[in-house]
Protein backbone atom coordinates (compact mmCIF):
# COMPACT_ATOMS: atom_id res chain seq x y z
CA UNK A 1 0.00 0.00 0.00
CA UNK A 2 1.28 3.67 -0.94
CA UNK A 3 1.11 6.18 1.88
CA UNK A 4 1.45 10.04 1.52
CA UNK A 5 3.05 12.08 4.70
CA UNK A 6 2.41 15.85 4.65
CA UNK A 7 3.75 18.43 6.63
CA UNK A 8 1.98 21.45 6.45
CA UNK A 9 3.51 25.04 6.41
CA UNK A 10 2.58 28.07 5.02
CA UNK A 11 6.03 28.58 2.88
CA UNK A 12 6.74 24.64 2.50
CA UNK A 13 4.84 21.96 2.43
CA UNK A 14 7.18 18.56 2.80
CA UNK A 15 5.88 15.71 1.38
CA UNK A 16 6.61 11.92 1.35
CA UNK A 17 5.72 8.72 -0.55
CA UNK A 18 6.33 5.50 1.52
CA UNK A 19 5.35 1.78 -0.07
CA UNK A 20 4.25 -0.36 3.05
CA UNK A 21 4.01 -3.72 2.30
CA UNK A 22 3.83 -5.99 5.70
CA UNK A 23 6.40 -4.37 7.84
CA UNK A 24 8.82 -3.51 5.01
CA UNK A 25 8.75 -0.40 4.45
CA UNK A 26 10.31 1.25 1.01
CA UNK A 27 10.85 4.81 0.24
CA UNK A 28 9.71 6.10 -3.46
CA UNK A 29 9.08 9.67 -3.26
CA UNK A 30 9.99 13.37 -1.54
CA UNK A 31 9.82 16.76 -1.75
CA UNK A 32 8.63 20.02 -1.07
CA UNK A 33 5.46 22.37 -2.15
CA UNK A 34 6.89 26.03 -1.99
CA UNK A 35 4.18 29.21 -1.93
CA UNK A 36 5.55 32.39 -3.02
CA UNK A 37 5.01 34.81 -0.27
CA UNK A 38 4.92 37.83 -2.36
CA UNK A 39 1.44 36.59 -3.22
CA UNK A 40 -1.87 37.12 -1.11
CA UNK A 41 -2.41 34.58 1.50
CA UNK A 42 -5.12 33.17 -0.51
CA UNK A 43 -2.96 32.71 -3.75
CA UNK A 44 -0.50 30.61 -1.49
CA UNK A 45 -2.94 28.44 0.06
CA UNK A 46 -3.96 27.64 -4.01
CA UNK A 47 -0.25 27.02 -4.48
CA UNK A 48 -0.24 24.50 -1.82
CA UNK A 49 -3.39 22.88 -2.01
CA UNK A 50 -2.71 22.07 -5.88
CA UNK A 51 1.19 21.23 -5.57
CA UNK A 52 -0.28 18.85 -2.94
CA UNK A 53 -3.10 17.28 -5.69
CA UNK A 54 0.02 17.10 -8.42
CA UNK A 55 2.07 15.02 -6.05
CA UNK A 56 -1.37 12.63 -5.58
CA UNK A 57 -1.96 12.32 -9.19
CA UNK A 58 1.86 11.99 -10.12
CA UNK A 59 2.69 8.77 -7.65
CA UNK A 60 -1.25 7.77 -6.89
CA UNK A 61 -1.29 6.85 -3.15
CA UNK A 62 -4.01 5.11 -1.10
CA UNK A 63 -3.79 6.71 2.03
CA UNK A 64 -2.18 10.30 3.50
CA UNK A 65 -1.05 11.34 7.09
CA UNK A 66 -1.26 14.75 7.52
CA UNK A 67 1.08 16.23 10.95
CA UNK A 68 -1.23 18.34 13.56
CA UNK A 69 -1.02 22.08 14.02
CA UNK A 70 1.54 22.62 17.27
CA UNK A 71 0.21 25.70 18.99
CA UNK A 72 2.99 28.82 18.48
CA UNK A 73 3.64 31.36 20.65
CA UNK A 74 2.13 33.65 17.92
CA UNK A 75 -1.36 33.38 17.56
CA UNK A 76 -1.21 34.98 14.20
CA UNK A 77 1.32 32.44 12.65
CA UNK A 78 -0.58 29.16 14.40
CA UNK A 79 -4.01 30.76 12.64
CA UNK A 80 -1.95 31.00 9.45
CA UNK A 81 -0.11 27.44 9.99
CA UNK A 82 -3.85 26.24 10.49
CA UNK A 83 -4.58 27.63 7.35
CA UNK A 84 -2.25 25.88 5.41
CA UNK A 85 -2.97 22.71 6.82
CA UNK A 86 -6.28 22.77 5.79
CA UNK A 87 -5.32 23.87 2.24
CA UNK A 88 -2.88 20.47 2.42
CA UNK A 89 -5.57 18.32 4.02
CA UNK A 90 -7.86 19.40 1.45
CA UNK A 91 -6.29 17.51 -1.34
CA UNK A 92 -6.04 14.22 -0.42
CA UNK A 93 -9.96 13.99 0.68
CA UNK A 94 -11.16 15.39 -2.45
CA UNK A 95 -9.16 12.48 -3.75
CA UNK A 96 -11.36 10.42 -1.61
CA UNK A 97 -8.15 9.25 0.49
CA UNK A 98 -8.45 8.11 3.97
CA UNK A 99 -6.69 10.84 6.07
CA UNK A 100 -4.79 9.80 9.45
CA UNK A 101 -3.83 12.49 11.32
CA UNK A 102 -0.71 12.67 13.75
CA UNK A 103 0.50 15.14 16.78
CA UNK A 104 4.12 16.11 16.39
CA UNK A 105 4.97 14.29 19.42
CA UNK A 106 3.49 11.00 18.02
CA UNK A 107 5.13 11.19 14.72
CA UNK A 108 8.79 11.74 16.80
CA UNK A 109 7.46 8.56 19.29
CA UNK A 110 6.81 6.00 15.91
CA UNK A 111 10.16 7.18 14.56
CA UNK A 112 12.48 8.36 17.29
CA UNK A 113 11.15 6.32 20.17
CA UNK A 114 10.94 9.66 22.36
CA UNK A 115 7.98 12.07 21.72
CA UNK A 116 10.59 15.09 21.99
CA UNK A 117 13.12 14.19 19.53
CA UNK A 118 15.10 17.16 17.74
CA UNK A 119 14.95 17.64 13.79
CA UNK A 120 18.50 16.55 13.38
CA UNK A 121 17.23 12.55 14.77
CA UNK A 122 14.16 12.29 12.93
CA UNK A 123 15.76 13.15 9.88
CA UNK A 124 18.53 10.28 10.37
CA UNK A 125 16.02 7.76 12.25
CA UNK A 126 14.08 8.30 8.32
CA UNK A 127 17.38 7.57 6.38
CA UNK A 128 18.11 4.65 8.59
CA UNK A 129 14.42 3.63 8.33
CA UNK A 130 14.09 3.73 4.91
CA UNK A 131 17.29 2.64 2.90
CA UNK A 132 18.05 4.99 -0.04
CA UNK A 133 15.57 7.87 1.29
CA UNK A 134 17.72 11.44 0.89
CA UNK A 135 15.55 13.11 2.78
CA UNK A 136 17.04 15.86 1.61
CA UNK A 137 14.92 18.57 3.50
CA UNK A 138 14.04 18.92 6.95
CA UNK A 139 10.54 19.35 5.65
CA UNK A 140 10.86 16.24 3.54
CA UNK A 141 11.89 14.25 6.14
CA UNK A 142 9.02 15.60 8.51
CA UNK A 143 7.11 14.24 5.59
CA UNK A 144 8.17 10.71 5.71
CA UNK A 145 8.46 10.15 8.89
CA UNK A 146 4.18 11.44 8.95
CA UNK A 147 4.00 8.46 6.31
CA UNK A 148 5.93 5.96 8.39
CA UNK A 149 4.06 6.67 11.83
CA UNK A 150 0.73 6.25 9.98
CA UNK A 151 2.32 2.56 8.26
CA UNK A 152 2.91 1.92 11.99
CA UNK A 153 -0.11 2.34 12.98
CA UNK A 154 -2.30 1.46 10.42
CA UNK A 155 -0.17 -2.30 11.02
CA UNK A 156 -0.86 -1.67 14.55
CA UNK A 157 -4.83 -1.26 14.03
CA UNK A 158 -4.97 -4.22 11.01
CA UNK A 159 -3.64 -6.75 13.76
CA UNK A 160 -5.85 -5.56 16.49
CA UNK A 161 -9.07 -6.56 14.32
CA UNK A 162 -7.57 -9.92 13.12
CA UNK A 163 -7.27 -10.96 16.39
CA UNK A 164 -10.75 -9.52 17.20
CA UNK A 165 -12.03 -11.47 14.13
CA UNK A 166 -10.24 -14.61 15.49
Amino acid sequence: MRVLGLDPGLRVTGWGIIDMDGNRLSPVAEGVVRSDDRLSLAERLVQLHQGVRAVIARYAPAEAAVEQTFVNKNPESTLKLGQARGAVLLAPALEGLPVGEYAPAAVKQAVVGTGRAAKEQVGMMVRTLLPGCLAASPDAADALAVAICHAHHRATASRLAQAVRA
